[in-house]
């Protein structure tokens, strides 16, 4: 299982599917297919958060040719080969350290992820002109702080078909419930679904092998920082992540009370209760400090962001082990 894991992690891609359906279950793809959402991850204390699921071999190799711009999104993005021959998005800014920390977790706990790095500093050629960009990519093509995110042929990204927090195969699960309790134990607040898709995008997504279809979060880029209502929140922000640590989750007269503000607040609360937390830290009470730190700092954080997002994270998951006990 490890090894179709790998497999497919290191085969996403960004080609698109049919027309969106008028419902989601009305694509034969959804209504007809098989699902998984999570598996096995085996032994977690083992796991190189440095390198992730691709490992060190995948990682992005220069000398990095422009393709061309990425229109999605808000952040800015490029396409670039690497000298290996495999094609890359590129990200640049606040989101760049969140969306390669968050995969490295979400992966060791089983979750389905894309092969992500964090490159600190390097040089495009033929970069040109871009537009959106320009302020991350100086005249010569140099960049600091890009997150490379892969793309291959297989499995097919079905771009046109996303799910919803409140529509997806995997209501009432552990396995769905723990995702939720990671997108909160994150501060992941931008937690876009399909119903956010037409006006502001998804962060939800879904690829296909066969008739076998991946459930898993494209987007991480929202999180690390302090979740809150619009103006008040940030991303990759080690003091506000540390701040808000001990309003993380209580347990009051066997109800779950999470501090957490995002997007879809309610939604990433509800349905989410103790037995499910129990599951969870099955896995997660597997992660030491000493991978939390490799898995920071190979996303760029510094040694002082370090230390404190080990102390936050340590009193989140102790705040859940509280309640798995």
């Amino acid at each position: 299982m490890r090894t179709t894991a790998l497999f497919l992690s290191l085969c996403f891609t960004a080609v698109a599917a049919d027309s969106l359906p008028s419902a989601y279950w009305q694509s034969p793809l959804v209504r007809d297919g098989q699902y998984v959402l999570w598996h096995d991850p085996g032994a977690v204390e083992t796991l190189d958060f440095r390198s992730g699921i691709g490992g060190p071999e995948l990682a992005p190799k220069p000398p990095f040719t422009f393709v061309d711009e990425d229109p999605t999104g808000t952040t800015p993005k490029i396409k670039v080969k690497d000298a290996n021959g495999h094609s890359w998005v590129v990200k640049f800014g606040h989101e760049a350290s969140p969306d390669t920390f968050c995969t490295r977790l979400a992966w060791a706990l089983g979750y389905y992820v894309e092969p992500t790095y964090f490159v600190e500093d390097g040089t495009i050629e033929n970069v040109g002109a871009v537009k959106r960009a320009h302020g991350d990519i100086d005249a010569d093509g140099h960049f600091q702080a890009g997150r490379f995110q892969l793309r291959a042929a297989e499995p097919k990204f079905l771009k046109y078909i996303t799910w919803s927090w409140t529509d997806n195969p995997f209501i009432g699960t552990s396995e769905f419930a723990g995702l939720k309790t990671l997108m909160m134990l994150l501060s992941d607040w931008d937690d876009k679904d399909a119903r956010d898709a037409e006006k502001r995008g998804t962060n939800t997504a879904i690829y296909q092998q066969g008739n076998l279809l991946y459930y898993f979060i494209d987007d991480w880029g929202g999180a690390m920082g302090r979740w809150g209502k619009y103006f008040t929140r940030n991303k990759w922000n080690a003091d506000s992540f540390l701040k808000q640590s001990d309003n993380f989750v209580t347990l009051k007269n066997g109800e779950l009370r999470w501090g957490y503000v995002g997007q879809h607040s309610s939604l990433l609360k509800e349905g989410v209760k103790p037995e499910d937390i129990r599951w969870l830290m099955q896995k997660l009470g597997r992660v030491t400090d000493d991978q939390l730190k490799e898995g920071l700092l190979s996303s760029g954080a510094s040694p002082e962001e370090t230390e404190k997002y080990v102390k936050a994270l340590r009193i989140r998951i102790g705040a859940l082990q509280k309640i798995a006990e």
